[in-house]
């Protein structure tokens, strides 16, 4: 199942893409990472929106905590009445789980298709799907630069870009408000009271990077390149959606005080800011109406005077 599932489809990705792109293993490498980020990108929005959405609640949780932290059943009451859930801290883990089998499955292709021996030419050969033809791609070139991409990096210089970029991307995908307030909360109260989820955050930003580079050290050069072009997509990605997050909040704050000015775009606007009718020219027309009306009545006054003295 590891095979059906893993090895074979990278295997014959990996040389479709040599074969289609010059005979050029970094370039197959490159767009294989791209491809393989573009599948998990929902996982990673997930998580980033997942891990703001519970720093910006940490103020509400930190107060349920402390208020039943005799009554559990109370507590979780109280966290689903504000939409939180303890069981989304653990999101932060499933795009590296998800990631993994990708990992220890690309470690074994490139043993096999950098390899240079006959067991390993055979077992190629077994494992690769009726369209493509080896003998228009072997051997492949696995040199570039200074590295033969099946061995490690002589120079160490690939597991410290591993490291570099790795804790890069943690940084930029991790939340990054500071916790002034909490900070001071927890000063006037007199203990530390750390948030176990900030806690693990914190800690996984230092140790899955050394724990990478070090594994760096022993890894092919291929797959090192591999972790680096994907840490340098994570960083772009999360300043992308670092950017957008920051754009919704501002969206929700206008919004909000839009409605508390009374101008939500919908609303009617005020009497005192209604233009008034101006119905200036009847008032005249009625004016001179009445006007000559009394002149006539006028008139016919003074006829009837003079026809009696006659």
């Amino acid at each position: 199942m590891w095979d059906l599932l893993i090895i074979n489809p990278i295997t014959n990705a990996l040389l479709w893409l040599y074969d289609i792109l010059g005979n050029n293993f970094i370039l197959a490498l490159t767009v294989f990472t791209i491809f393989t980020r573009i599948l998990m990108l929902p996982l990673n929005l997930r998580q980033q929106r997942s891990m703001v959405k519970t720093q910006e609640m940490q103020p509400q949780i930190r107060a349920i905590q402390q208020k039943y932290k005799d009554n559990p059943q109370k507590m979780q009451e109280e966290f689903q009445k504000i939409g939180y859930n303890p069981a989304e801290s653990l999101s932060g883990c499933l795009p590296m789980l998800a990631t993994m089998p990708i990992l220890f499955g690309l470690f074994q292709v490139l043993r096999l298709v950098l390899g240079s021996t006959p067991q390993t030419l055979f077992e190629l050969t077994q494992r690769v799907y009726p369209g493509i033809d080896l003998t228009n791609l072997l051997p492949i070139k696995s040199n570039f630069l200074w590295l033969n991409l099946g061995q490690p990096d002589p120079l160490y210089i690939l597991p410290i870009l591993v490291f570099v970029t790795m804790f890069v991307q943690t940084k930029f995908t991790s939340p990054s408000s500071a916790k002034k307030d909490d900070a001071n909360k927890n000063k006037k109260g007199g203990k530390d009271q750390e948030d176990p989820t900030a806690a693990m955050t914190q800690s996984m930003q230092y140790t899955m990077p050394i724990m990478f580079g070090f594994f760096s050290l022993s890894f092919q050069s291929g797959l090192s390149i591999y972790f680096v072009l994907s840490n340098l997509i994570g960083i772009a990605q999360g300043l992308y959606t670092r950017r957008v997050m920051e754009a919704e909040k501002e969206a929700l704050a206008l919004a909000k005080d839009r409605k508390t000015m009374g101008l939500n775009g919908g609303g009617v606007i005020p009497e005192a800011e209604m233009p008034e009718e101006k119905p200036l020219p009847v008032v005249k027309e009625n004016q001179n109406k009445a006007t000559q009306g009394s002149n006539r009545s006028q008139d016919q006054s003074k006829r009837k005077r003079r026809s009696a003295k006659r």
